[in-house]
């Protein structure tokens, strides 16, 4: 069984997406739902997902909770909590009582361009994400370069925690640099407890004239940091539409950038890493 540990839904009648700004939008300005799911799924092997919030309201988490608990395609939900707030862990305890709330089984707040590069470092961040290792639920890293100080803070602050790295941390693929995207990430790969995400990528190069080795350099560092048995595939779908023609696209570019692992770390890397970082039992 492969699993998809990143997607997204969104109704834009109930809540716009406020990053859908300017012409080249139009791929993904309209609603996606779990029946749009399945037919971009069919084919590629996926058959479970995991579901991501994609705005930074409360309201948002309470509706994929009660989404995974209708449909069996969906195993688990990342849902959305401000970290920096003393009143996180309440809107937290609240999502695990909500309909569907057995499904919740990741946070992620939204670190990246934030004005304040250190908001993941804060006493107040920190002492939230350690009680949310209590709860036993893990914690999704979203950032760029910029953040990557602050996460690995986070990280050394909380080593009961189970972390996971989305997009790889958005490196600016599209301008070919590396540095200090590379040295952090080998640095915050030193912490056994953080996995990683290869997902999210065709959004940071060049969205109309991209190729697989646009991708190597950056996902061969990540396969050597974090080493195959610490990887998970994520699709960002339907985000990566943005940049590619179909789900399909972004499944066959996982699989030629994966295309030297082993039987046993392509196990790891489309389903066990995923639902032992999560602790999804429901399959």
């Amino acid at each position: 069984m492969r699993i998809d540990s990143h997607h997204h839904l969104w109704d834009l009648s109930i809540r716009p997406q406020d990053w859908m700004t300017g012409d080249n939008m139009d791929s993904v300005r309209r609603n996606f739902d779990v029946s749009d799911l399945k037919t971009a799924i069919a084919g590629t092997g996926i058959e479970k997902t995991i579901l991501v919030h994609a705005t930074t309201t409360y309201a948002e988490t309470y509706e994929l909770l009660e989404i995974a608990k209708a449909d069996p395609t969906i195993i688990a939900v990342v849902g959305w909590l401000q970290i920096d707030s003393a009143d996180a862990i309440k809107e937290c305890e609240k999502y695990l009582q909500a309909p569907g709330g057995n499904y919740l089984k990741g946070i992620r707040d939204v670190a990246q361009d934030l004005p304040d590069s250190d908001y993941l470092a804060k006493p107040q961040s920190i002492a939230t994400v350690q009680q949310l290792g209590k709860m036993g639920l893990s914690y999704d890293i979203l950032t760029k370069t910029p953040e990557l100080r602050a996460a690995i803070e986070l990280v050394r602050a909380c080593p009961d925690v189970r972390f996971i790295l989305d997009h790889i941390s958005k490196p600016y693929i599209a301008r070919q640099e590396f540095e200090p995207w590379k040295s952090l990430i080998t640095e915050l790969a030193a912490f056994e407890n953080v996995s990683c995400k290869i997902s999210g990528m065709v959004t940071e190069a060049n969205w109309n004239n991209w190729k697989v080795s646009d991708y190597t350099p950056y996902v061969d560092h990540i396969i050597e940091s974090f080493t195959p048995q610490r990887l998970m595939f994520g699709s960002d779908w339907p985000v990566a539409l943005l940049s590619t023609h179909s789900y399909a696209d972004v499944v066959q570019l996982a699989s030629d950038l994966t295309s030297s692992f082993s039987a046993a770390e392509n196990e790891r890397f489309w389903n066990s890493t995923a639902t032992e970082k999560y602790q999804i039992t429901n399959l």
